[in-house]
Parts: structure tokens; C-alpha cells; sequence
């Protein structure tokens, strides 16, 4: 698929932008980045600022702003969503077959808005 001029040809992405670019850990990846948004929404709607929010984790302000900012390698996919459990969120794994047979399986993270 290109654009109206077909000066720039653009092609339909995968859902994973992680795996467009052709990362490692690309899956991995793109889980960490959907914690993280939540994680960026519920510090929002606190209105905390990044240092009170670093303190309600544990962690400090630099390492904090350096996870919202997508910089989360080093960081397990476990203590950003115990950084989710801090905010009073429950996290729940559901395992079930996948929708269509011969693909796949696939993690999601599905946030409720309170």
C-alpha cells in the first residue's frame, strides 16, 4: 500500500512495532511497552509528578522517566507489572487455546479504565 503521491511507499504494520523494525525480544518488547502505558495512564490520573511516583515504587526518578520514556531494557516484564500491583491494580493471566488453529499463541494486556 503507498500514500496518494507514491513518493514514500508505506506498508501495514504487523501490530508489533518491535518486530517491524526487526528487534530482538520483539514480543517481549511490545508487552513491556503496554505495562508501561498503563503504568504512564494510572501516574497521570494520580496527578503525581515523576518524583512522587518514583518514591510510591521504590525506584528513583531518573530510572522511572527512563522506563515511561520506553527505555525499559534491563527491566523485567515482572517488576514493571509489580510496579501496576503498587497502584492497586490486579494483574491476571488467563491461558486459553488460540481463536485460530495453527497460529500462534499471543499475550495481550487488557487494561480496565476505573
Amino acid at each position: 500500500m503507498t500514500n496518494q503521491d507514491d513518493s514514500f511507499p508505506a506498508e501495514i504494520g504487523s501490530g508489533n512495532i518491535f518486530a517491524d523494525l526487526g528487534l530482538a525480544d520483539a514480543e517481549e518488547n511490545r508487552l513491556k511497552a503496554e505495562v508501561v502505558m498503563v503504568l504512564q495512564r494510572l501516574i497521570k490520573a494520580r496527578d503525581l509528578t515523576q518524583t512522587a511516583a518514583a518514591g510510591l515504587l521504590g525506584v528513583s526518578q531518573p530510572d522511572l522517566s527512563h522506563v515511561l520514556r520506553g527505555r525499559f531494557r534491563g527491566w523485567s516484564l515482572e517488576r514493571l507489572m509489580r510496579m501496576l500491583i503498587v497502584f492497586n491494580q490486579d494483574i491476571e493471566i488467563a491461558v486459553r487455546p488460540h481463536a485460530r488453529t495453527g497460529q500462534a499463541g499471543r499475550i495481550t494486556v487488557t487494561a480496565q479504565r476505573s
